[in-house]
């Protein structure tokens, strides 16, 4: 399995702060995540390196962590010792291959793409520039009001056949989609509210990834099970 296969989640400031962002990172941790995601679009520079280095002391490492957008912020976590793997980008923020120049050839970067104009983009890139795709969003979501057209699952699987990368599917997903996400040909999948709301959010991760590794068992494809350490 791959360092961002299987399940990422995708933190929110709104949804977390009543139990605490530390909290729900651990518990999504302990329930198996592959991938937690820190996204505060709101936040100040000083204020999401304080975040992310806390994070990074909570993951220890037990699974990928990625900052969203922010390469100066992720880069000044990593230059104070704080196990961060990489970032996820957006299409207007800064240019992934200047990223990688950045981070270094062994960081996680992460690319959004919905649209067959950005994978054409992402595959002209050097190889080794980036090393996944979000593919969304697959289904309306409140947490991203300004999401595109929504590509349901023919549209994703439209994607992820074009695509040269793996594809984490992002977008209004629920446990019940798994075995639709692999049938076309997602690698992954992001959720934000179906953990960051969950009334138990390490037993909400673990029953998708459960979900998700019985999906994938069933398709015959390699597993991708998460055991809640790296790969």
């Amino acid at each position: 399995m791959s360092r961002v296969d299987g399940l990422h989640v995708v933190t929110d400031p709104g949804l977390t702060a009543a139990r605490g962002l530390l909290a729900l990172v651990a518990a999504a941790v302990e329930g198996g995540a592959s991938v937690v995601q820190i996204r505060d679009k709101t936040a100040d520079g000083r204020s999401l390196f304080e975040t992310l280095v806390a994070v990074a002391g909570v993951v220890a490492g037990r699974c990928t962590l990625l900052l969203d957008d922010r390469v100066d912020v992720a880069l000044a976590a990593r230059a104070a010792g704080a196990a961060v793997d990489g970032v996820h980008l957006g299409q207007s923020d800064l240019p992934v291959a200047s990223a990688r120049a950045l981070l270094g050839p062994t960081a996680i970067v992460g690319l959004t793409a919905n649209t067959p104009a950005h994978l054409h983009a992402a595959d002209a890139l050097p190889a080794g520039t980036v090393d996944y795709l979000g593919v969304g969003v697959i289904r309306p979501t409140s947490t991203k009001p300004d999401h595109p057209e929504p590509l349901g699952f023919t549209g994703l699987a439209d994607l992820a056949t074009r695509a040269s990368l793996p594809c984490i599917a992002i977008g209004g997903i629920t446990a019940a989609d798994a075995p639709e996400l692999v049938a076309a040909g997602a690698a992954g999948f992001a959720v934000v509210s179906a953990v960051c709301s969950a009334g138990d959010p390490r037993a909400a991760t673990r029953g998708l990834v459960d979900r998700w590794s019985s999906a994938v068992d069933a398709s015959g494809a390699p597993a991708t099970r998460s055991t809640g350490g790296r790969s």
